[in-house]
């Protein structure tokens, strides 16, 4: 008898972004137990393996073509409730005086269903895991289990009274947000059939201190989790921390010890190449936003240095109230054409190696390489199929494929997902969710959530 998450796409074109980065086509893929055993010709899987295929679940693979889940490296899922609410306005602003009132309003239930529209949105899109870091996340993580996504879950902290005492929490200084973030991980880690993992969440070096910062680190190491935390987002913040403290960003923290337990930097924006040679001795995983970074006008992550330094790049969107979208294809889209307008070279940040960040670098900024990120045999069965039979993405034969999937396709030519061998959604229809109730529900708490933070 089948598993539950046992499963054949055949008659598939596979980008399998493994070792070999292969395109295979006429290709069949099969899961055992949620984990990928086959990859390759159709025509040539292994006697056995064959006779089991008969008792499995298919997805149709004609049409499609397979590529690992797309993992977001970065985001507050949450923030779908503020889509629309504050735009076209410079970060400290737009936190100061429209974010962080708002967010002053939240109650646990909003951020349960913030976060499930956030996962429809993502699954939709094809992305299969992403990296959230946000406030109540017990309930972001009773969304995720629900959902069926992958994720790894992080409570924001901070030392600063406004970031400490934010909205899931009352005073009680820093070791009391500590308490909340340490609580998350053993409570969640593995948890969901081992779908959901955390971090520790320190925000940014702006709203932590040193002190804090060790803390953290000290906690993440004992704990065995990794750290996700925001660093020089912007030049200001970058000029801010150098007149407060006499060093940048990147060496504030650092010198906290913080980089001794496995770190996720977002943005890393405002870096030098001696910020670089940090990040890449500590072995700091960074999370590239250029939606965000471009929207808020934060500037250019310098990515090829970055990569040329050895240091693991991924790709995130942000919060959808920063980018405003949660769709990692675009994102990777726009990765491609940043940089090439950025530094006047079109062979800047080329296709493959946005989708590179999208799947193995960022399933690396997750702390997750060895079990997600390529559609490989032994992964863990993560598997987005895309319909390549629009008239955008006419004509395929004469085109790389991974070239039409950064630079022609959308989020909406996603057809089918898979994570763990379950199959989230197919011929674009959700199997774990019901989007339209999920949808009036954040319509009704969003409107209440403006409301009050109106003063209305």
């Amino acid at each position: 008898m089948a598993a539950l998450n046992d499963l054949v796409i055949d008659d598939i074109t596979v980008i399998t972004m493994d070792s070999e980065r292969r395109t295979m086509r006429d290709a069949a893929i099969v899961v055992e137990s949620g984990a990928i055993v086959y990859v390759g010709p159709a025509a040539k899987l292994p006697a056995g393996l064959a006779a089991r295929l008969q008792r499995m679940p298919r997805l149709q693979g004609r049409g499609r073509i397979a590529i690992p889940g797309l993992v977001n490296a970065h985001t507050h899922a949450a923030m779908v409730l503020f889509r629309g609410y504050a735009d076209d306005l410079m970060l400290q602003e737009w936190l100061t005086t429209k974010i962080f009132p708002i967010e002053a309003k939240l109650t646990p239930d909003d951020v349960y269903w913030g976060t499930l529209l956030a996962c429809a949105e993502m699954i939709k899109s094809g992305t299969t895991a992403f990296a959230d870091m946000y406030f109540f996340m017990d309930e972001a993580a009773q969304a995720v289990e629900k959902s069926g996504i992958r994720a790894s879950l992080s409570v924001g902290m901070g030392s600063l009274a406004e970031v400490a005492d934010g909205p899931d929490g009352g005073s009680g200084g820093f070791g009391a947000v500590l308490a909340r973030g340490t609580g998350l991980c053993e409570k969640w880690h593995g948890a969901a059939g081992g779908r959901i993992t955390t971090m520790l969440g320190p925000h940014a070096p702006y709203t932590c201190s040193v002190p804090f910062l060790s803390a953290v680190g000290e906690r993440a190491r004992q704990l065995g989790v990794g750290v996700h935390t925001h660093i020089s987002e912007t030049f200001r913040e970058a000029d801010e921390i150098r007149s407060s403290h006499g060093v940048s960003p990147v060496r504030y923290v650092q010198s906290s010890g913080l980089f001794d337990a496995p770190t996720l930097a977002a943005h890393c924006v405002a870096v030098s190449d001696d910020d670089i040679s940090i990040l890449a001795e500590h072995g700091v995983r960074v999370a590239h936003n250029p939606g965000s970074n471009m929207k808020l006008a934060s500037g250019v992550a310098p990515v090829e240095k970055m990569l040329a330094a050895g240091v693991q790049v991924g790709l995130g969107t942000d919060g959808a109230s920063s980018n405003n979208n949660l769709d990692m294809v675009e994102e990777m889209r726009l990765a491609g054409l940043l940089h090439k307008a950025a530094r006047l070279d079109p062979t800047a940040v080329p296709a493959h190696v946005c989708l590179e960040m999208a799947t193995r670098g960022s399933a690396a900024c997750l702390g997750l390489a060895d079990s997600i990120g390529s559609i490989d045999i032994g992964k863990r069965a993560d598997i987005v199929l895309l319909d390549f039979g629009a008239p955008h993405l006419s004509p395929a034969g004469i085109a790389d494929p991974v070239s039409h999937l950064v630079y022609a396709a959308s989020g909406a030519d996603v057809s089918a997902v898979v994570v763990d061998g379950h199959v989230l959604m197919d011929d674009r229809r959700l199997t774990t969710l019901d989007e339209h109730e999920i949808m009036a529900e954040v319509e009704r708490r969003a409107a209440r959530l403006a409301t009050e933070a109106n003063g209305k």
